[in-house]
C-alpha cells in the first residue's frame, strides 16, 4: 500500500504477476472461448441439418416419348411414356412404360410394373431390383448391391450433410471410439520410441513452416504425381508403385498424428494444468481428445483432415532427411 505522497507504507507488500501467469491467463480466457464457439457452431450445423433432411423431393413423372435420358437427383421418377435410359440418385425408379436402354438408381431400388420394357441393363446400388411382370431385353443383365440404401438416399438428396455430422449418441460414441483408439496407438507408438516423437514434436513446434511445405510438395508427388504415373508403367511396377505410395501415406499418417497429439496435448497442459501435473500419458489424452472434437466440426473437418496428413507426410520426410544427412 502506497501513500498519497507516493511513499511506500510500511509492511505493505507489492504484488507482481509474471509474465507467465499473465500468458496462461489469457490462453485460459481465449480457449474457453474457442470452445464455445465451435459448440455453438455444432448445434447451428445440427439445426440447419435437421431441417435440410425434412426437405424431401417430389417424384418426377415421365410420360410421352424422350429423346435422350431422364435423371433424377433427390427424388424418385416415374416412366410413364418410352425414354432411352433413366437414372435416379436417391429415389427410385419406377418404370411403367418402356426404357430403351438402361434403368439404374443409387440409392434407391428399381421396380418394372406389369406391362412395363427395359432393353437395357438394370444396375441398383443401395436398393433392390422388383421384376413384377415385366419384360427384359434379351441381352439385359442385372447389377444389384443391396446394402446402405438410407445412407445413400439421405446422401444423394442432400450431397452437404456429408460436411456435417449428424449429432446424435451413435456419433458421440464413435468419437469417444476414435479419442480410445488414437489414445492407445499414441501410447504404444511414444513407448516403442519416444525418441522420435520427441524430435519430430519439437522439430514441428520449431519450424512448422519447412514441415507444411514440405508436405505439401510430398502429397502433390504422392497424389496427383503417382496417379498420372501409374498410366504409364507396365502393370506390375504399376501395382509395387500404388501399394508403396499407399503404405507411405498410411504409415506417415500414424506416425504424424501421433506427434501431433503429442505437441498438442503438451500446449493444452501448459495452459490448463499447474506444471507438476503435467505427464506424457494426460498430453496424449489431451492431444487425441483436442482433435477428435476438430474433426468433428462440419464443414471443417476435410480442410483438417488435408492439414493433417500434410503435416503427417512433412514429418515423415524430414525425419528420413535428417537420419539419411546423419549418414
Amino acid at each position: 500500500m502506497t501513500h498519497p505522497s507516493g511513499v511506500l507504507c510500511p509492511g505493505a507488500r507489492s504484488v507482481r504477476h509474471s509474465p507467465q501467469a499473465v500468458l496462461r491467463k489469457f490462453a485460459e480466457r481465449f480457449l474457453m472461448k474457442s470452445v464455445l464457439a465451435l459448440l455453438l457452431l455444432m448445434l447451428a450445423a445440427v439445426i440447419v441439418n435437421g431441417q435440410a433432411a425434412a426437405a424431401r423431393g417430389e417424384e418426377l413423372i415421365v410420360e410421352g416419348r424422350q429423346a435422350g435420358d431422364v435423371f433424377g437427383v433427390g427424388r424418385s421418377v416415374r416412366v410413364r411414356g418410352n425414354v432411352r435410359g433413366v437414372i435416379a440418385f436417391g429415389g427410385d425408379v419406377i418404370v411403367e412404360g418402356r426404357v430403351e436402354g438402361d434403368a439404374a438408381a443409387v440409392g434407391g431400388s428399381v421396380i418394372q410394373l406389369a406391362g412395363s420394357h427395359v432393353g437395357g441393363d438394370v444396375i441398383v446400388f443401395g436398393g433392390e431390383y422388383r421384376n413384377e411382370n415385366g419384360n427384359r431385353g434379351p441381352a439385359g443383365k442385372t447389377l444389384m448391391y443391396a446394402g446402405y440404401e438410407q445412407e445413400l438416399r439421405e446422401l444423394a438428396r442432400n450431397p452437404a450433410s456429408i460436411l456435417t455430422p449428424e449429432f446424435s449418441l451413435a456419433f458421440v460414441g464413435w468419437r469417444l471410439m476414435a479419442v480410445l483408439f488414437w489414445f492407445v496407438v499414441s501410447i504404444a507408438l511414444t513407448a516403442v520410441s519416444p525418441g522420435a516423437v520427441g524430435r519430430a514434436a519439437a522439430r514441428l513446434q520449431l519450424t512448422l513452416g519447412r514441415v507444411a511445405l514440405i508436405g505439401l510438395v510430398g502429397a502433390l508427388v504422392l497424389g496427383p504425381g503417382v496417379t498420372s504415373a501409374l498410366h504409364f508403367l507396365p502393370p506390375a511396377l504399376a501395382a509395387l508403385v500404388g501399394v508403396t505410395a499407399l503404405l507411405l501415406i498410411l504409415l506417415s499418417y500414424l506416425f504424424g498424428r501421433v506427434v501431433i497429439h503429442a505437441a498438442t496435448g503438451r500446449w493444452l497442459q501448459r495452459v490448463l494444468l499447474p506444471e507438476d501435473r503435467h505427464s506424457e500419458s494426460v498430453a496424449l489424452l489431451l492431444g487425441a481428445a483436442f482433435w477428435a472434437v476438430v474433426l468433428a466440426l462440419p464443414y471443417v473437418w476435410p480442410f483438417v483432415v488435408f492439414a493433417l496428413v500434410v503435416l503427417s507426410l512433412g514429418l515423415s520426410l524430414t525425419a528420413r532427411y535428417r537420419m539419411f544427412g546423419r549418414q
